[in-house]
């Protein structure tokens, strides 16, 4: 199963628009600092994420960056590959990524750059293409990298914060459902005779038994007043944990 992007970084369906608005917004800023290109290109992926997101300035170079992730071949792979810059500065006469070369010239491309940026698990890579051969002008690649450096702090930085909102949320969530499972333990207390430690591992374990989470299980408890699994938690008391140690053999001849 495919793993997304905005799924690897914790983003929201509102934290992923804003990254999708990130991205293409970039990639139009790394054409306008380069006025003789014909177009950008952005790609950005985090450790885990099986698919890349995307944006592009025109629906030729879109599916030029499509090829290039679904084959392999191109400058994009070549940069995320090495962590270095992959330029081409005249596809007529450049021979290493045949395919690639193949899809640019048939959309009128003779010239990419393609730089790349990483940071905290998070590679961004910015493409610039132009109609004619030539490598990127100091001027553009000077301000592409500015660029894509300020964006990937960006990026990086909207990531944090979005994680550390999804941390003080479970937080949240356990400190308000806590009472219940204290309330629970209270309840296999009394009913099973044991302490509190003993309580709490044994509705842990049904809990995960029964693929329940356990603050769910704790309120089925209360509300019931346990009734219906004394029988349950009994078992469990008298079966040995799954991952608890196996006895070792006795040695031959004791």
């Amino acid at each position: 199963m495919s793993t997304s992007l905005a799924q690897v970084v914790g983003a929201s369906e509102y934290g992923a628009a804003s990254l999708d608005r990130g991205l293409a917004h970039l990639a139009e800023q790394a054409a306008w600092c380069a006025p003789e290109s014909c177009g950008a290109t952005v790609t950005a992926v985090a450790d885990g994420a099986d698919d890349p997101a995307t944006a592009a300035t025109h629906p030729d170079l879109s599916t030029l960056v499509t090829a290039q992730l679904e084959t392999g071949e191109g400058p994009i792979p070549a940069a995320l590959d090495s962590g270095r810059e992959a330029a081409a500065d005249d596809l007529l006469y450049d021979r290493r990524w045949p395919g690639f070369r193949a899809r640019a010239l048939d959309v009128g491309v003779r010239s990419s750059a393609t730089l790349v940026f990483s940071r905290d698990a998070l590679t961004v890579t910015v493409s610039v293409y132009g109609f004619r051969p030539g490598p990127l002008p100091q001027e553009a690649h000077e301000a592409t990298e500015m660029l894509g450096d300020l964006a990937l702090t960006n990026f990086v930085r909207d990531r944090r914060y979005r994680q550390a909102l999804a941390e003080v949320d479970q937080l949240d969530t356990a400190l308000r459902r806590r009472p219940i499972v204290d309330q629970a333990c209270g309840i296999a207390m009394y009913v099973l005779g044991c302490d509190a430690e003993e309580a709490f591992d044994l509705l842990r374990r049904h809990s995960q038994r029964t693929n329940r989470k356990l603050a769910d299980l704790a309120e089925i408890v209360v509300r019931t007043r346990g009734h219906g699994l004394e029988g349950e938690l009994r078992k469990l008391r008298h079966t040995p944990p799954t991952d608890a140690p196996t006895p070792s053999a006795r040695p031959t001849g004791a």
